[in-house]
Protein backbone atom coordinates (compact mmCIF):
# COMPACT_ATOMS: atom_id res chain seq x y z
CA UNK A 1 0.00 0.00 0.00
CA UNK A 2 1.39 3.45 -0.58
CA UNK A 3 2.04 6.10 1.74
CA UNK A 4 -0.56 8.39 0.42
CA UNK A 5 -3.56 5.28 0.99
CA UNK A 6 -2.02 4.64 4.38
CA UNK A 7 -2.19 8.54 5.50
CA UNK A 8 -5.86 8.45 3.58
CA UNK A 9 -6.93 5.61 5.99
CA UNK A 10 -5.32 7.18 9.33
CA UNK A 11 -7.34 10.82 8.18
CA UNK A 12 -10.27 8.64 8.47
CA UNK A 13 -10.10 7.78 12.14
CA UNK A 14 -8.20 10.83 13.06
CA UNK A 15 -9.97 13.51 11.21
CA UNK A 16 -7.84 16.65 11.54
CA UNK A 17 -5.04 15.33 13.72
CA UNK A 18 -2.26 17.53 11.63
CA UNK A 19 -4.66 20.65 12.81
CA UNK A 20 -2.41 21.71 9.89
CA UNK A 21 1.15 21.14 11.22
CA UNK A 22 2.94 18.33 9.87
CA UNK A 23 1.83 14.88 10.68
CA UNK A 24 3.24 12.49 13.22
CA UNK A 25 2.62 9.28 11.96
CA UNK A 26 4.03 6.34 13.88
CA UNK A 27 4.63 2.34 13.61
CA UNK A 28 3.94 0.35 16.10
CA UNK A 29 5.58 -3.69 16.66
CA UNK A 30 3.98 -5.46 18.65
CA UNK A 31 4.70 -9.07 20.03
CA UNK A 32 3.35 -11.32 22.73
CA UNK A 33 6.34 -12.55 25.36
CA UNK A 34 6.52 -9.04 26.43
CA UNK A 35 3.14 -8.67 28.01
CA UNK A 36 2.39 -8.49 31.13
CA UNK A 37 1.25 -11.68 32.87
CA UNK A 38 2.69 -14.04 29.36
CA UNK A 39 5.23 -16.30 30.50
CA UNK A 40 4.53 -19.83 28.92
CA UNK A 41 4.70 -20.33 24.90
CA UNK A 42 2.47 -23.57 25.25
CA UNK A 43 0.45 -22.50 27.71
CA UNK A 44 -0.49 -18.60 26.07
CA UNK A 45 1.38 -17.77 22.96
CA UNK A 46 0.80 -20.35 20.34
CA UNK A 47 -2.86 -19.21 18.33
CA UNK A 48 -5.58 -21.31 18.73
CA UNK A 49 -4.08 -23.58 20.34
CA UNK A 50 -2.62 -22.86 23.43
CA UNK A 51 -5.38 -22.96 26.25
CA UNK A 52 -4.60 -19.70 27.68
CA UNK A 53 -4.24 -18.20 24.22
CA UNK A 54 -7.52 -15.94 24.22
CA UNK A 55 -6.22 -13.85 28.00
CA UNK A 56 -2.86 -13.65 26.26
CA UNK A 57 -4.38 -11.98 23.93
CA UNK A 58 -6.38 -9.83 25.40
CA UNK A 59 -3.86 -8.77 27.57
CA UNK A 60 -2.03 -7.72 24.46
CA UNK A 61 -5.11 -5.99 23.04
CA UNK A 62 -5.11 -3.81 26.55
CA UNK A 63 -1.39 -2.67 26.19
CA UNK A 64 -1.79 -2.01 22.45
CA UNK A 65 -4.77 0.49 23.21
CA UNK A 66 -3.19 1.85 26.20
CA UNK A 67 -0.04 2.87 23.92
CA UNK A 68 -2.52 4.39 20.92
CA UNK A 69 -3.88 6.50 23.68
CA UNK A 70 -0.64 7.64 25.20
CA UNK A 71 0.79 8.24 21.89
CA UNK A 72 -2.04 10.42 20.62
CA UNK A 73 -2.43 12.50 23.81
CA UNK A 74 1.55 13.03 23.74
CA UNK A 75 1.09 14.49 19.94
CA UNK A 76 0.80 11.55 17.10
CA UNK A 77 -1.27 12.44 14.77
CA UNK A 78 -1.69 8.72 13.42
CA UNK A 79 -0.96 5.32 14.96
CA UNK A 80 -0.04 2.23 12.95
CA UNK A 81 -0.25 -1.24 15.00
CA UNK A 82 1.43 -4.11 13.16
CA UNK A 83 0.27 -7.64 14.95
CA UNK A 84 3.50 -9.02 14.85
CA UNK A 85 3.12 -12.07 17.27
CA UNK A 86 3.43 -15.31 15.39
CA UNK A 87 2.11 -14.76 11.79
CA UNK A 88 -0.61 -11.69 12.49
CA UNK A 89 -2.90 -14.02 14.58
CA UNK A 90 -3.33 -12.36 17.80
CA UNK A 91 -5.36 -8.74 17.39
CA UNK A 92 -8.38 -8.01 15.68
CA UNK A 93 -10.13 -4.77 13.97
CA UNK A 94 -13.21 -6.00 16.39
CA UNK A 95 -11.06 -4.78 19.64
CA UNK A 96 -8.45 -2.57 18.74
CA UNK A 97 -8.36 1.19 19.59
CA UNK A 98 -10.85 2.50 17.23
CA UNK A 99 -7.91 5.74 16.36
CA UNK A 100 -5.17 2.78 15.02
CA UNK A 101 -5.00 1.76 11.65
CA UNK A 102 -4.22 -2.19 12.09
CA UNK A 103 -1.71 -3.89 9.96
CA UNK A 104 -2.23 -8.03 9.75
CA UNK A 105 -1.94 -11.08 7.48
CA UNK A 106 0.88 -12.31 5.64
CA UNK A 107 3.36 -11.95 3.87
CA UNK A 108 4.61 -8.48 5.12
CA UNK A 109 7.95 -7.12 3.57
CA UNK A 110 10.61 -7.89 5.63
CA UNK A 111 11.39 -4.28 6.20
CA UNK A 112 7.78 -3.88 7.11
CA UNK A 113 5.97 -1.38 4.86
CA UNK A 114 8.16 1.39 7.36
CA UNK A 115 9.31 4.60 4.82
CA UNK A 116 10.81 7.80 6.08
CA UNK A 117 7.20 9.43 6.65
CA UNK A 118 6.83 8.05 10.16
CA UNK A 119 7.90 9.53 12.87
CA UNK A 120 8.32 7.47 15.34
CA UNK A 121 8.57 3.69 15.82
CA UNK A 122 7.42 2.06 19.52
CA UNK A 123 7.47 -1.69 21.07
CA UNK A 124 4.75 -3.33 22.44
CA UNK A 125 4.74 -6.68 24.27
CA UNK A 126 8.23 -7.14 23.48
CA UNK A 127 10.51 -9.76 24.79
CA UNK A 128 14.54 -9.69 24.65
CA UNK A 129 16.99 -11.40 22.32
CA UNK A 130 17.76 -14.79 22.41
CA UNK A 131 20.56 -15.58 25.84
CA UNK A 132 19.10 -12.25 27.74
CA UNK A 133 19.74 -12.55 31.46
CA UNK A 134 16.40 -13.10 32.92
CA UNK A 135 14.53 -12.57 29.34
CA UNK A 136 11.29 -13.68 30.06
CA UNK A 137 10.60 -16.37 26.59
CA UNK A 138 13.73 -14.59 24.99
CA UNK A 139 14.44 -15.49 21.27
CA UNK A 140 15.56 -13.68 18.35
CA UNK A 141 13.14 -14.39 15.45
CA UNK A 142 12.92 -18.18 15.97
CA UNK A 143 12.49 -19.20 18.96
CA UNK A 144 13.35 -22.72 17.77
CA UNK A 145 16.21 -22.17 14.85
CA UNK A 146 18.20 -18.92 15.72
CA UNK A 147 21.18 -18.96 18.43
CA UNK A 148 22.39 -15.74 17.74
CA UNK A 149 22.82 -12.76 15.71
CA UNK A 150 25.02 -10.12 14.85
CA UNK A 151 25.19 -6.78 12.91
CA UNK A 152 28.31 -5.18 12.10
CA UNK A 153 29.75 -7.79 15.25
CA UNK A 154 27.27 -6.51 17.58
CA UNK A 155 25.07 -8.70 19.24
CA UNK A 156 21.12 -8.56 18.37
CA UNK A 157 17.93 -9.68 18.15
CA UNK A 158 14.64 -7.91 17.22
CA UNK A 159 14.50 -5.44 19.17
CA UNK A 160 18.42 -4.47 17.69
CA UNK A 161 17.48 -5.42 14.33
CA UNK A 162 14.37 -2.86 13.47
CA UNK A 163 16.04 -0.24 15.46
CA UNK A 164 18.39 -0.52 13.45
CA UNK A 165 15.98 -0.75 10.21
CA UNK A 166 13.66 2.21 11.52
CA UNK A 167 17.11 4.38 11.74
CA UNK A 168 17.71 3.45 7.96
CA UNK A 169 14.39 5.11 7.22
CA UNK A 170 15.81 8.03 9.55
CA UNK A 171 12.97 6.77 12.23
CA UNK A 172 13.84 6.54 15.79
CA UNK A 173 12.62 4.06 18.44
CA UNK A 174 11.30 6.48 21.21
CA UNK A 175 9.80 3.75 23.35
CA UNK A 176 8.97 -0.32 24.59
CA UNK A 177 6.88 -2.06 26.34
CA UNK A 178 8.44 -5.70 27.71
CA UNK A 179 10.59 -6.90 30.19
CA UNK A 180 13.18 -5.51 32.17
CA UNK A 181 15.61 -7.21 29.78
CA UNK A 182 13.88 -5.91 26.73
CA UNK A 183 14.10 -2.16 28.56
CA UNK A 184 17.89 -2.60 29.07
CA UNK A 185 18.89 -3.88 25.43
CA UNK A 186 16.78 -0.84 23.94
CA UNK A 187 18.23 2.09 26.25
CA UNK A 188 21.89 0.10 25.20
CA UNK A 189 20.89 1.29 21.93
CA UNK A 190 18.49 4.51 22.21
CA UNK A 191 19.46 5.75 26.06
CA UNK A 192 16.82 8.54 25.70
CA UNK A 193 14.00 5.46 25.06
CA UNK A 194 11.27 5.36 27.01
CA UNK A 195 10.77 1.93 28.80
CA UNK A 196 7.57 0.81 30.55
CA UNK A 197 9.20 -2.30 32.43
CA UNK A 198 6.09 -4.13 33.01
CA UNK A 199 7.22 -7.27 34.54
CA UNK A 200 10.99 -8.54 35.51
CA UNK A 201 12.04 -12.19 34.89
CA UNK A 202 12.88 -14.84 37.69
CA UNK A 203 14.22 -17.01 34.79
CA UNK A 204 12.98 -17.74 31.27
CA UNK A 205 9.39 -18.84 32.29
CA UNK A 206 8.98 -17.47 35.30
CA UNK A 207 8.98 -13.59 36.58
CA UNK A 208 6.81 -10.48 38.81
CA UNK A 209 4.27 -9.07 36.76
CA UNK A 210 2.50 -6.21 36.93
CA UNK A 211 -1.91 -6.27 37.56
CA UNK A 212 -3.06 -5.61 33.67
CA UNK A 213 -4.65 -2.28 35.20
CA UNK A 214 -1.46 -1.02 36.15
CA UNK A 215 0.97 -2.29 33.14
CA UNK A 216 -1.62 -0.38 30.89
CA UNK A 217 -1.33 2.49 32.78
CA UNK A 218 2.36 2.82 32.55
CA UNK A 219 2.64 1.93 28.91
CA UNK A 220 0.03 4.81 28.61
CA UNK A 221 2.23 7.02 30.75
CA UNK A 222 5.62 6.28 28.84
CA UNK A 223 3.64 6.25 25.03
CA UNK A 224 2.30 10.31 25.58
CA UNK A 225 6.00 11.01 27.01
CA UNK A 226 7.76 9.28 24.45
CA UNK A 227 5.70 11.50 22.07
CA UNK A 228 6.15 14.59 24.31
CA UNK A 229 10.20 14.10 23.78
CA UNK A 230 10.10 12.81 20.30
CA UNK A 231 12.64 15.73 19.53
CA UNK A 232 15.33 14.42 21.83
CA UNK A 233 15.59 11.29 20.35
CA UNK A 234 17.25 10.37 17.28
CA UNK A 235 17.13 7.38 14.98
CA UNK A 236 20.39 4.54 14.79
CA UNK A 237 22.28 4.72 12.11
CA UNK A 238 24.85 2.63 10.20
CA UNK A 239 27.22 3.85 7.57
CA UNK A 240 28.40 2.43 5.65
CA UNK A 241 28.39 -1.87 4.54
CA UNK A 242 26.38 -4.14 6.66
CA UNK A 243 27.57 -7.46 7.77
CA UNK A 244 24.43 -9.65 9.65
CA UNK A 245 25.93 -12.36 10.85
CA UNK A 246 22.97 -15.46 11.92
CA UNK A 247 24.27 -18.67 13.97
CA UNK A 248 21.18 -21.51 14.03
CA UNK A 249 20.53 -24.14 15.99
CA UNK A 250 20.63 -27.68 15.38
CA UNK A 251 17.33 -27.63 13.79
CA UNK A 252 17.09 -24.21 12.35
CA UNK A 253 20.16 -25.14 9.81
CA UNK A 254 17.50 -27.75 8.56
CA UNK A 255 15.29 -24.60 7.28
CA UNK A 256 17.75 -22.60 5.88
CA UNK A 257 18.81 -22.37 1.79
CA UNK A 258 22.47 -21.21 1.49
CA UNK A 259 22.73 -19.12 -1.78
CA UNK A 260 25.04 -17.21 -3.81
CA UNK A 261 26.86 -14.65 -2.07
CA UNK A 262 26.26 -15.60 1.17
CA UNK A 263 29.44 -17.13 3.49
CA UNK A 264 29.53 -20.25 5.46
CA UNK A 265 31.52 -19.27 8.81
CA UNK A 266 31.06 -22.50 10.38
CA UNK A 267 28.58 -25.25 10.48
CA UNK A 268 25.77 -23.45 11.88
CA UNK A 269 27.02 -19.59 11.23
CA UNK A 270 26.46 -17.63 7.93
CA UNK A 271 26.90 -14.11 7.10
CA UNK A 272 25.03 -12.24 4.73
CA UNK A 273 26.64 -8.92 3.72
CA UNK A 274 25.09 -5.83 1.84
CA UNK A 275 25.74 -2.55 0.73
CA UNK A 276 23.42 -0.88 3.84
CA UNK A 277 21.18 -2.84 6.78
CA UNK A 278 18.17 -3.36 4.34
CA UNK A 279 20.19 -5.14 1.89
CA UNK A 280 21.81 -7.54 4.06
CA UNK A 281 18.74 -7.83 5.95
CA UNK A 282 17.03 -8.87 2.57
CA UNK A 283 19.31 -11.03 1.81
CA UNK A 284 19.09 -13.21 5.49
CA UNK A 285 14.69 -13.42 5.36
CA UNK A 286 14.77 -14.30 2.00
CA UNK A 287 16.96 -17.44 2.82
CA UNK A 288 13.87 -19.29 3.96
Amino acid sequence: MSEAQVDSLLATLNPGGARGGKPKKVFMITDLEGVSGVFSTELQCEPLESPRFQEARKLLTGEVNAAVDGLLEGGATGVVVWDGHDSSRSLSALDINPKALLLTGQPVAPTLELDSSYAAMVFVGQHAMAGAMNGILNHSFDSLGVENMWINNKPVGEIGVRVMLAGSFGVPVIMLSGDAAACQELHALVPQAECAAVKSGAGRTAGFMLPHPAAAALIRDKARRAMERLNEIHPYKIEGPVEAKVQFTTRGVRYFQAREGVEQIDERTWAFRGKDLKDAWLKYSSSF
